[in-house]
């Protein structure tokens, strides 16, 4: 604790008079480099918080968090292995799916999907990503579909426009195999928010992606939603083993690994990268204090010969210095919460200004800039950097403690 002398004199430190004006130029440029340091380390790791949650979240609001599927790629007798999928501990939900890569077709324009043959309950968990036309509409045999935004912009279709779907294993004739192709009505279009499931993603009832792909009562695989997605090998890993030559488990671990092992190297790389603006700015703490000495020398002199001990400078200096990092920590929270709360404003802003994409969903996946602030990683900046704050006023107040008052004044 400080006594009122230590406490007057570091405040009187804090704001150096009229002669004194580059020493507090550099004191705020000081306060400032905290500022902007700790507000960017807190908008990049929030941004690559967001992005990985929103990804995960998006991925596995579409995709469940593990599919078992057949070798072959079709499970005959599904209704025991999805009977034994529900049974086992900690599993959530499971259920039938059909997915198959197949060209579709509309008023001459031919684009690559991803056919998704889903239960009338999976389709109507849809419904708030829908943005034309009525989900409910896809029922088995209703010869509808559901397809994403970025589709329905490349084909040129809109909701009750019919869509041609190939499916290249057709019916063998005397003539050779015969290309299927199925006309379908777009009931709904839908965005996720990936930019590639809104670009390729095709949904219908599961009985009529059967139909389409020959696959009489047989399906692909089931997909798997758990209560724990970080326990999701753990949760199934008892399955695995009353599988073993049917079937195979892939988690969102597994299938997503490269793409979630880049974001958690990249995220390391951009905190260790940004943390040595911290430092700088600890370099500027302690060179203004360092000035700040040689500026006071003698009024330290003066002090320790009324009585001030070097336990009281030391204290006065480092309570100076630790309250410009602090002050600058401060100003670098509240900056780093507007620019994350008009973050999607301010990336508008940068488009407009620059007439350059920066957040471009082609690269980037999702559609907007998102964030989601973790309050350990925020507790983890505020410590960086107060304790390099600290840190960087050790030197300067030792050096003011050991001030000689009889060399300081001897000429005096």
């Amino acid at each position: 604790m400080l006594s009122p002398f230590e406490w007057m004199i570091a405040k009187r430190y804090l704001w150096p008079g009229k002669g004194e004006a580059f020493i507090a130029l550099v004191a705020g440029i000081s306060v400032g480099v905290v500022m902007l340091s700790v507000a960017m380390l807190m908008v990049v790791m929030s941004v690559m918080n967001g992005f990985r949650a929103e990804l995960l979240d998006k991925i596995v609001g579409l995709n469940g968090h593990a599919i078992v599927q057949a070798y072959g790629g079709r499970l005959d007798n599904w209704e025991s292995v999805l009977a034994n999928v529900k049974r086992t501990p900690g599993v959530v939900e499971a259920s039938p799916l059909i997915e198959q890569a197949l060209p579709a077709s509309y008023n001459g324009r031919t684009e690559a999907i991803f056919l998704r043959g889903q239960t009338d309950k999976d389709i109507a968990d849809l419904a708030d990503k829908v943005v034309l036309g009525d989900i409910g509409t896809l029922r088995d045999g209703s010869g509808r579909i559901a397809i994403g935004t970025r589709l329905a912009q490349n084909l040129g279709a809109r909701v009750g426009d019919t869509v041609t779907i190939f499916n290249p294993q057709g019916r063998a004739t005397p003539f050779g195999t015969s290309i299927r192709q199925v006309g379908y009505e777009v009931g709904a279009i839908f965005e996720v928010g990936i930019y590639d499931f809104d670009e390729r993603f095709v949904v219908l009832p599961i009985k009529d992606a059967q139909t389409l792909l020959l696959m009489g009562d047989s399906i692909g695989m089931i997909e798997v939603t758990v209560d724990d997605p970080d326990r999701v090998g753990e949760i199934l890993e008892p399955l695995q083993a009353q599988l073993t030559g049917k079937a195979v488990i892939s988690d969102w671990k597994t299938i997503n690994s490269a793409l979630f092992e880049a974001l958690q190297v990249e995220r390391v790389a951009m905190f260790f990268a940004l943390s040595f603006m911290v430092l700088v700015a600890a370099f500027n703490i302690l060179s203004s204090l360092v000035m700040l000495v040689r500026a006071k020398t003698r009024d330290i002199a003066i002090m320790r010969t009324m009585g001030a001990t070097r336990r009281n400078l030391l204290k006065i200096f480092v309570t100076t210095g630790s309250t410009v990092g602090a002050i600058g920590t401060v100003a670098g929270l509240v900056l780093g919460s507007i620019v994350l709360f008009f973050r999607e404003q301010i990336v508008d802003f940068i488009a407009f200004t620059t007439g350059q994409e920066i957040w471009d969903p082609e690269v980037r996946f999702l559609s907007t800039l998102p964030s989601r602030t973790d309050p350990w990683e925020i507790a983890g900046i505020v410590a960086l950097a107060l304790g390099l704050s600290f840190l960087a006023t050790l030197y300067p107040a030792l050096k003011a403690a050991n001030t000689d008052p009889v060399q300081v004044l001897r000429y005096e």
